[in-house]
């Protein structure tokens, strides 16, 4: 079985070609048959791409839409050997899988996509601007290209946390308000969290509904879970996925008044405080630097920001480390995945700085040795342990889209 996943966003698209049914438990690389990236859609794109026992290729071309880029990726993935990719034309093609950022509380779980299911995606547009659209240009173009003979599936990051209780999904205003607007806490980076608590209860050899851990992936955007007996039950975004977390550009938490405050004081619309919040804080506002962790990690000895961005995205992170260990009432471990997560040793020994007290601590040795890969990074004999886990979104992406074609 072939499976595309693709995940589009405003000017790039990210794919790959995997067989579900190749894989073994949840790690390993058998079941990636081919993959790619085109950034910079609308202008002169880059195509990366690259495939088992196949020379990785990299162009630079005009590509002007996502229709261009996902005809771009089909005609790269027909040119290689059957025997390597397995698909020798279109029609070999089981399937495709969406990344869809927000399904609001309409879509609890993968769906096939039908005449209304787009329309419906678009409806949540206004809650991620910046990621839903990209993923309708996404079906779109797929749809255009394949026509309407290969089945696809929309796979949602706000599914895994409807599980939410009341309580954790509940914002303290007005109800009928709330009600009117479906204005709850959505939460998202669901299909990460998902995979993390899937990968380590097969690392450590238990159920899924005996795992309670915390999960934190950071990377550009950052979330906290906190995870129950394998459901969500707690996450740090909220209604949009600017709430929780110090992120790359966005704020995370902060006094809602300071919206209002900020209009008046600049003369700006909401709409351009709001852009602000999302585009131009967090690490980068703080720093006036960068948004990229590693280049803050390279300044921070000498440069005050540099090193009170990092400071104050470790603390944050902390914050929440204590607070989802209260949620929990404790739990076995803590994950950490995204490009921060699972590539920055220093930052995962900010974040867990002092916190001997609940039997949490790195091994230094560990924590330095793991990075890109997957592995334990707690002493020997911490009550709680640490992992670094990589997640693999897509391969989630896939088997899900298997079982809902195989369900229809």
């Amino acid at each position: 079985m072939q499976v595309l996943v693709l995940n589009c966003g405003s000017s790039s698209l990210k794919f790959q070609l995997i067989d579900p049914e190749a894989a073994v438990g949840w790690g390993g690389q058998a079941h990636r048959l081919a993959r790619g990236l085109i950034e910079r859609i609308g202008s002169e794109a880059t195509c990366t791409f690259s495939a088992a026992e196949h020379p990785p290729q990299q162009e630079t071309v005009p590509i002007r839409d996502h229709e261009e880029a996902v005809r771009k990726a089909l005609t790269w993935l027909q040119s290689i050997p059957a025997a390597t990719s397995g698909m020798a034309a279109l029609h070999d093609l089981s399937a495709v899988g969406h990344r869809v950022v927000h399904g609001g509380d309409r879509f609890q779980a993968a769906v096939l996509i039908q005449a209304d299911t787009v329309a419906a995606i678009e409806a949540y547009n206004e809650l991620a601007p910046l990621h839903n659209p990209a993923s309708v240009s996404g079906i779109r173009a797929a749809h255009a290209v394949l026509g309407p003979d290969v089945p696809m599936v929309a796979v949602f990051d706000t599914a895994f946390h409807q599980t939410l209780p009341e309580h954790a999904a509940t914002y303290a205003i007005p109800h009928e308000l709330a009600l009117r607007h479906r204005i709850r806490r959505y939460g998202f980076h669901g299909l990460a969290h998902r995979y993390l608590a899937l990968r380590y209860a097969e690392l450590v050899g238990t159920a899924l509904d005996r795992v309670n851990l915390i999960t934190l992936h950071l990377g550009n955007g950052c979330s906290a879970c906190a995870i129950q007996g394998g459901r969500s039950v707690d996450t740090s975004m909220g209604f949009t996925p600017l709430e929780g977390l110090v992120m790359g550009t966005r704020t995370g938490d902060l006094d809602p008044a300071l919206v209002g405050y900020l209009a008046r004081k600049e003369g700006a619309a909401v709409a351009e405080v709001e852009a602000w919040l999302n585009e131009r804080s967090g690490l980068l506002g703080v720093s006036g630097r960068s948004y990229d962790m590693r280049e803050l990690l390279a300044h921070a000895g000498e440069d005050a920001r540099s090193r009170l961005a990092v400071d104050l995205f470790g603390y944050r992170a902390r914050k929440y480390l204590g607070a989802y260990l209260a949620a929990l009432g404790g739990a076995e471990a803590i994950v950490f995945s995204g490009g921060i997560g699972e590539n920055a040793p220093l930052v995962r020994a900010n974040i867990c700085e002092g916190m001997q007290w609940c039997g949490l601590e790195l091994d230094p040795g560990r924590n330095e040795a793991v990075v890109g890969s997957e592995g334990r990074i707690s002493a020997a004999h911490a009550r709680i342990h640490a992992y670094v886990i990589p997640s693999d979104e897509e391969l989630l992406i896939a088997r899900d889209t298997a079982s809902v074609i195989h369900r229809n």
